[in-house]
């Protein structure tokens, strides 16, 4: 058996990793690489294997960064199933047209430059109609239930608990070139225990090879009662300001955390009854998902449903679907608070907002997730003034705020707590989908606190003999 790790090495985008045996090949993932744009369209558009060779590909969740270039790998020839949950692959139908939009506006930019300056036009990535032509490929089953995918190949789903459809991938697979039977189990992105909506991670019995991410391999999170109440402080001191409090948050997943716990909040009369807007499309879409998928969710959230009704939907709440609805809040005096895309504040409707409020102290700006190197995100984390928005300069003013306890993404004692959950240590493990300085972190607590020995961090694109 022969692993090659085509994303996600020693980064934490474009997770691809090529499992071959038995003269099969099965593809875990197929995300987009998302970098600087002369790069990441060059790594997208070329795949680093033959699209028609892969007899089965296996989802892990619907993340951009890991479903992000199915379209791309349907249209180049895969034609084999992409097996997956039901959620993630009701999300992904949302998720990946969604992409195509924004691929094919990304070529007419920059196709007009092109033309003035007398270049050829470039093609987009993939269209809305690709997309839409990938879906036809999804093969979905539920948690727990063993499928054959390939001969010799049976794929089981685990709940990772870290967004709505996510999975712990367990391959057992009949090696018929040693003549073993091997487990391998791929965690992708796995969530935190306690925290609201999702079920916590379920746990592996055993592991012949682990891959295993390492996002927050070298830090560790604030408990999520601690960010409910810093998110509780600085809702009611903007409040008190007469601002507007402005959350660039990812569409899938943040997003509803956070309508979900504001709800709560203005039901226990601990924040005041603020209008809050969600001003993402794709957001929108998401939620609507993600009333479609009860069996996804946990005790907490199921009894809140019964006292109050929709989690997701309440007075105070504000669903903006058009560009009309969203110009309209740029008038806004009053306080209120907007949960918009994208979460890196790199695209979307958010940089209108923060356009319109970023030079204002009364309001206030809360970074709530990973914001990733050359992003506007991290520029405000890290205090940069001015920034440029839309090629403009502005001065920032507001107040800026980072929460991280919110995070999807389990945190360094939760990643150890999982892998030393594994009663049958994995022969070899290799980390994936963190940054180098996180990885290797996690390798040496793995091999101090969990007792693992062969753990390898992965280059791109180098492959390994079982």
């Amino acid at each position: 058996m022969k692993i090659t790790f085509h994303g996600a090495a020693r980064t934490v985008t474009g997770s691809q990793h090529l499992i071959e045996v038995n003269d099969q090949r099965v593809l875990l993932d197929c995300g987009l690489y998302q970098g600087k744009r002369s790069e990441s369209f060059e790594r997208n558009r070329n795949l680093p294997f033959d699209p028609a060779s892969i007899g089965a590909m296996v989802l892990s969740h619907a993340h951009i960064d890991h479903s992000g270039n199915i379209p791309t790998l349907v249209k180049k020839g895969f034609n084999g199933d992409i097996v997956c949950t039901f959620a993630t692959r009701d999300l992904c139908s949302t998720m990946l047209m969604d992409s195509g939009s924004i691929h094919e506006r990304d070529a007419e930019f920059l196709n007009k430059r092109r033309a003035r300056s007398g270049e050829p036009p470039i093609e987009p990535l993939y269209t809305v109609e690709d997309a839409v032509n990938s879906l036809e490929s999804f093969s979905a089953i539920g948690y727990h239930r063993q499928r054959e995918i390939l001969p010799g190949v049976n794929v089981t789903f685990l709940d990772a608990g870290h967004m709505l459809g996510s999975a712990i991938v367990v391959l057992d697979i009949e090696d018929r070139d040693t003549g073993r039977d091997v487990r391998l189990v791929f965690s992708g992105d796995l969530g935190r225990a306690n925290t609201p909506i999702l079920r916590d991670p379920e746990t592996v019995s055993h592991a012949d090879v682990l891959l295993l991410e390492s996002t927050y391999g070298s830090r560790e999170h604030e408990p999520f009662f601690d960010s409910e109440k810093r998110l509780e402080e600085i809702v009611k001191a903007t409040y008190r300001r007469g601002g507007a409090l402005i959350i660039p948050a990812f569409a899938v997943g943040r997003t509803q955390q956070l309508v979900y716990t504001l709800h709560r909040m203005i039901v226990q009369h601990d924040i005041p009854p603020v209008p809050i807007f969600v001003d993402s499309p794709l957001a929108i879409n998401a939620t609507s998902v993600f009333r479609l998928h009860p069996e996804a969710y946990d005790a907490e959230i199921r009894a809140f449903m019964l006292a109050e009704g929709d989690p997701f939907g309440f007075d105070e709440l504000i669903y903006t679907r058009s560009v009309e609805q969203s110009k309209e809040l740029n008038f806004r005096r009053d306080p209120f608070i907007v949960i918009s895309a994208s979460g890196m504040a790199e695209t979307g409707r958010i940089l209108h907002h923060l356009r319109n409020r970023i030079e204002d102290p009364d309001n206030t700006i809360l970074i709530v997730g990973w914001q990733a190197p050359d992003t506007l995100g991290r520029r405000l984390v890290e205090g940069v003034s001015p920034v440029r928005i839309f090629g403009e300069e502005y001065t920032v003013r507001a107040q800026v705020e980072v929460i991280n306890g919110f995070s999807g993404h389990a945190d360094r004692s939760e990643l150890i707590a999982w892998a030393r959950a594994i009663s049958k240590r994995p022969r070899r493990t290799f980390l994936v989908h963190g940054e180098e300085e996180s990885a290797q972190a996690l390798a040496q607590g793995l091999r101090d606190e969990a007792g693992y020995e062969e753990v390898t961090i992965p280059e791109m694109h180098q492959s390994f003999v079982l």
